[in-house]
């Protein structure tokens, strides 16, 4: 069975973390900070992957709708409930050819699983993705040179994927500007961390090169549509100095 399912040694597999609606949007319930300038380069990587023929691994955060409703107080909203438009992921950070597989108890997954889909979307209950037994088997047992993490959030579920891989003797780089985070101060403890314990860091235009888009179209919000309207701007304004030249 397991030669089946990996049967093949990839050089690079990506995996997006949480890259959905509620942790991304302005309007979602738990938006991470600069999620705008983040999106931007996550839907780089995203095109890059398809681009290269890399497969992808989707860990999505999936919550009950009793999240929240606790004895003890919140430090932080309810966030990706199950079922709701916020628990979506982000439109294109979605394949065509991909499987999706709930969250449960059983660490089952379907036969030569990599060769059949680009992209295996998993959901997570916990904020340690290897505390699910499909996603600590398919992490675990995949056989690749190298495993490139984007998504959210640094100091929660990116952390753990990357100690966890690492753990396991693991190749694992991380796209520093292509991870979110809530607060600026831990994310950055966090990215030490994942270093300290042998992760690479780099940036999106390491990887899949620059671009010449002004904006991703991802979100609406005002902070977004004011900074893309000054992007705007300063284009127009470079190319008629240019022009006079």
């Amino acid at each position: 069975m397991i030669r089946q399912l990996f049967r093949a040694r990839r050089r690079q597999v990506l995996i997006d973390i949480g890259t959905q609606k509620d942790l991304f949007l302005a309007e979602g319930s738990y938006c991470i900070r600069n999620h705008r300038r983040i999106l931007a380069n996550v839907r780089r990587i995203m095109a890059w992957a398809r681009s290269r023929n890399v497969p992808v691994i989707s860990i999505c955060e999936v919550h009950p709708r009793s999240n929240g409703v606790t004895t003890e107080p919140q430090t932080y909203p309810a966030y990706c409930i199950d079922g709701t438009e916020g628990q979506q992921k982000i439109r294109y950070t979605l394949l065509a050819n991909r499987l999706d597989l709930p969250a449960d108890s059983k660490g089952d997954l379907p036969e030569d699983i990599l060769r059949r889909y680009r992209q295996i979307i998993l959901h997570s209950r916990c904020p340690d993705p290897f505390d699910e037994p499909r996603i600590d088997r398919l992490l675990s047992e995949m056989r690749a040179g190298e495993f490139i993490l984007i998504g959210a959030e640094a100091e929660g579920s990116v952390k753990a994927t990357a100690l966890g891989l690492l753990q396991r003797g693991k190749k694992v780089s991380v796209v520093v500007d292509a991870v979110g985070s809530h607060n600026k101060t831990q994310g950055r403890l966090s990215f030490r961390k994942m270093n300290a314990r042998g992760a690479a860091l780099l940036e999106t235009k390491k990887l899949a090169g620059t671009s010449h888009l002004m904006g991703a179209g991802i979100c609406h919000c005002r902070s977004c549509r004011q900074q893309f309207q000054n992007q705007k701007l300063k284009s127009q304004s470079t190319v008629k100095v240019a022009a006079e030249i």
